[in-house]
Parts: C-alpha cells; structure tokens; sequence
C-alpha cells in the first residue's frame, strides 16, 4: 500500500443481512480485496430470521447460501375463512445466530463489533471514539431511511421463538394464518417449526403507520397458542420489526437524495415491495458487487442505483397490488385480497413471490370480480404519486 492510500478498499456499515452477504461473499470470492464490516452491536445480524422460498433463488444462489441456513421444509401452509392450503414449494429459514456464527467466522479480522459510528461519506467512516478510517468506498447498509419521495404501508411483526410443553403436530410451515381476528388491518399469524416442540409465533400486521403495540402482539401471540391447545413453557426468543410496503414513489428523488452514498439492502430499495422479503435481493446484490471490476465509490454507488433502478421498473405492478390492499375496501377485509390469491395456481404465486410474474400472470391477478370495491380499486389504481396518498414518510 502506497503513502495516501486509503487502508480499505471497501468498509461495509451495519452487519444485517444485506451487508453481511456482501462481505462473506467478497472474502470468498474476492480475497485480495482489503475490507472491513462494521457493526455497532455485539453480533453480526441483530435478532432476526430470514425466510425465503425455493423458487426466489437460482440452484447455484442456493448452493453458496447453504451454510446459513438454518432450516428447510418441503412446502408450506396458508389459512382464511372458508380456505386452507398446502403448497408443495420449499421454504427456508436463516437464524441470524446461525448467519452470525458462519459469516463471523469467515470474515476473521475483517469484522469490527461493537463499534459504533458517528458519521459517514461515500469514502471515509468517523468512528465515534473519533478514529477516522478511509476507504476506496463505503457502502451505509443501516436499514430503512426516511423518504419524503416514498408513500408506504408497514409490515409490523412481534415473534416468540418458544419452547411448548408437549409436541404441536406441525409438519410444515404457516406463513399466512388469516383466520384470526383483523383488529383494524390486514393481520395473519406466521409459523415456523423448528422442532417437535419449538415454534416460532408471530404476529403480522399490515397497518398504514409503523407504530406497533408491543403488548397487544405479545397478548396476540400467547392467544394464537392457547387456541391451538398449545401451553408454552419457555420463550426462547422474541423478535419485532417494522418492514416497509411500497405504495408509491418518485425513484430518481430518493437516489437523488443519497448524493452518492453506496446503500445495501432496504436502505438502497431493494426488498419485495409486497411481501417485504429482501434476502433474494441481498443475495442478488452481493453477487453483483463482488463481480464488479472496479471498486471506487462512484463506480459502486452507479452499479447499485442501476440495479435498484431496474428492480424498480419491474415492480410496478406490485406496487398497484399495494394500492389495493391498503387503499381499497375496509381495513379489516384486507385478507379477503390474499384468500383470492391464494386460490390461484402454484406456479403463479411462486412467481410472485420471486417477483417474476409474467404479463399473463399480471391479467390473472386483476380478472374477474375483484375482491374489493370497484370505485374504490380504480381510485388506489390512479394514486401513483407519494403526495396523492398520504404526507410521506
């Protein structure tokens, strides 16, 4: 390294799930790159778990995504009134112990726990001990950022990882139980088996504001167990977060407003805008960086804005489907749109979940009686702008 010269070529902000894969899949694939994750708290990965179905990655995604991840099932099961169903498609789970303990080890010194930052440019980082540290460039993977260019419904979750008093007979997962009270929303109870006698329970709301009421969820979930016949013995685990559903935006004002700075993950926009899933598209994006020929912070802030760019593009359907799950027809009656879209083929909602659906696909999902108002579904159609919704975020 030459006088002047930064001591990094890449410093990688926040050790979630976007920056985690980027960092793990330049150690293993660019190992003359010189780079450093850091993460403010004491583990990489927060308190999460990642899910994902077989149809959002390639055969080779999969492949070098194995190592984190924690479990599989060979399908998984949906519940509304009058409609229940089990789709023979796979599904995963990573446990963001399990991406902590391959990830931390794979990238040895290159990780910097416990260290938080103070600020950041598309170049250098001020640690907020006061060092500073130069890098050819940064990427900020620290999570949503306010927009005012962005209209979005939220996705609130509270999760239980517990531990029951007797087996709970599940052979599968429950990623939509529907059949629950809605308290004012689009709510549903997601379940993941990871035992005999282990259940992740939680909560799901989808609500036009990010405030969520803790104890409300907690009260939801120990609810939800009793009603099954299930008497939890331990609570291993909670988790709670607030994911983002896009229902509007103006794309080139939101890059605009990063002046530069490479993002990762939902920083940058990239995550399912329905569904809020992001780690098909943290996978994508790590694939992307580490081929990159050039890694300045130019270079890199273009290749990601392009990417999400695209990812944009694609999604404007789902951000019509958004407008009418959140906009359209009684807030409780919200699941009457997923009961009607879970009654469509396989091979449809696979694609949907990937976020490939094709032109005849897209005709499906809006033919026939519509599951709400039709005043009302053309009026959310015609609201494309942010400032047409509600004040942004």
């Amino acid at each position: 390294m030459h006088k002047g010269q930064p001591h990094h070529d890449l410093i990688l902000i926040g050790g979630g799930l976007a920056n985690g894969l980027i960092a793990w899949r330049l150690r293993t694939q660019r190992p003359e790159l010189r780079i450093l994750l850091i993460e403010r708290d004491a583990q990489l990965g927060g308190n999460h778990t990642w899910s994902f179905h077989d149809g959002d990655l390639s055969a080779d995604q999969h492949r070098w995504l194995a190592p984190v991840v924690s479990t599989r099932w060979p399908r998984y099961e949906v519940i509304f009134p009058q409609h229940a169903r089990t789709l023979e498609s796979g599904y995963a789970s990573i446990a963001s112990l399990d991406f902590a303990r391959v990830i931390g080890q794979a990238l040895g010194d290159c990780l910097r726990l416990d260290t938080p930052i103070q600020e950041l440019t598309p170049t250098s980082v001020r640690l907020a001990d006061g060092e500073v540290l130069q890098a050819r460039a940064v990427i900020d993977g620290r999570g949503m950022r306010p927009s005012r260019h962005l209209a979005l419904g939220y996705q609130t979750f509270l999760g239980q990882d517990v531990r029951l008093a007797a087996p709970h007979g599940l052979t599968a997962p429950i990623i939509m139980d529907a059949s629950v009270e809605q308290q004012g929303g689009y709510r549903f109870v997601y379940v993941l088996p990871f035992g005999p006698d282990r259940v992740l329970i939680e909560d799901t709301h989808y609500v036009d504001t990010s405030a969520w009421e803790p104890q409300r969820l907690r009260a939801n979930v120990k609810a939800y167990a009793a009603a099954r016949g299930w008497r939890i013995a331990q609570v291993l685990r909670e988790e709670h977060g607030s994911l983002p559903i896009v229902l509007a935006g103006d794309v080139d004002s939101f890059w605009s407003d990063l002046r530069g700075q490479p993002c990762s993950g939902l920083r940058a926009g990239l995550f399912h805008p329905t569904t809020g899933y992001s780690l098909p598209h943290a996978v994508r994006l790590a694939e992307r960086i580490a081929a990159l020929a050039t890694f300045d912070a130019a270079s890199l802030f273009a290749a990601i804005r392009a990417d999400a760019l695209q990812e944009w593009r694609g999604q404007r359907f789902f951000r019509l489907l958004n407008r009418m799950l959140f906009l359209a027809g009684e807030a409780d009656h919200r699941w009457r749109v997923m009961r009607r879209f879970y009654h469509l083929p396989a091979p449809l909602i696979a694609r949907f979940y990937a976020g490939r659906l094709t032109l005849a696909d897209q005709a499906r999902l809006v033919s026939g009686k519509p599951p709400v108002p039709v005043g009302q579904a053309i009026k959310a159609a015609l609201k494309f702008h942010p400032h047409q919704i509600r004040k942004p975020e």
